[in-house]
């Protein structure tokens, strides 16, 4: 029986042995990086660049307006309906052009600074910006398009053909679905957009104006005319 014991303790002891010296004389596993092309790697400059075969247009915010047109009923002048109209120039945005397949041409997405609104009167302009529309708080309205209908098959300079942008506006803090009816025109190196819509001001949070003596209707009409230059590449 001591033998059986002796014989057992020196097998786990060579047992032991034998681990310790394969640990100590395995090679160190170095720390390997990671192989970037099994991982998904970070955005560059390249990976944003135009597809072959496209250009890129940028808008040129100082020609570029974009226009509300609300309904206002003044109840002093016996119910008199009057539209108040406000336009801003200061608008951001790019869009890809694929001349030989446009429909798959893509825009923006379109920035707005509707903090710079400016209409016939400068009260009615800030207090859209203090008090109802808030966008001294919320300058940046966005519109970030999904999809484009009715682009034509082939672009012909200084054909204007009819289109239907969809997409998501954001407007404060609130995003909603909306659909413009427009034109695409291309010019050589110029590229004219147009688009026009009808959203409720309920909808992105916050109510029409409304004070003692005048009420404006929910709905407001939208509307853009961007002029896009191309950029060399």
């Amino acid at each position: 029986m001591r033998r059986s014991i002796l014989i057992l303790l020196a097998v786990l002891g060579t047992g032991l042995i034998l681990a310790y010296l394969v640990s100590a004389t395995a090679p160190e596993r170095a720390s390997v990086p990671p192989n970037p092309q099994n991982q998904a790697s970070a955005p560059t400059a390249a990976s944003s660049a135009v597809p072959a075969g496209t250009q890129r247009f940028v808008i040129v915010p100082g020609q570029s307006p974009v226009t509300y047109g609300v309904d206002d009923t003044l109840f002093r002048e016996g119910n008199r309906i009057q539209t108040a109209v406000g336009t801003t120039s200061a608008v951001r945005g790019e869009v890809i052009v694929n001349r030989a397949r446009p429909a798959e041409s893509r825009i923006g997405p379109v920035t707005v600074d509707i903090s710079q609104f400016k209409s016939d009167s400068e009260r009615r302009d800030n207090a859209i910006r203090e008090r109802w529309l808030e966008s001294s708080k919320y300058p940046m309205a966005q519109f970030t398009v999904t999809s484009i209908k009715g682009m034509p098959a082939t672009y012909q300079d200084g054909q204007e053909s009819p289109v239907e942008f969809t997409g998501n506006l954001k407007v404060r803090d609130i995003t909603r679905p909306v659909s413009w009816t427009g034109t695409v025109r291309l010019d050589g190196d110029r590229l004219t957009t147009t688009g026009r819509t009808i959203i409720k001001m309920t909808d992105f949070g916050f109510d029409p104006p409304a004070i003692l003596f005048l009420k404006t209707e929910n709905d407001a009409r939208l509307e853009f005319r961007l002029i896009a230059t191309r950029q060399s590449s």
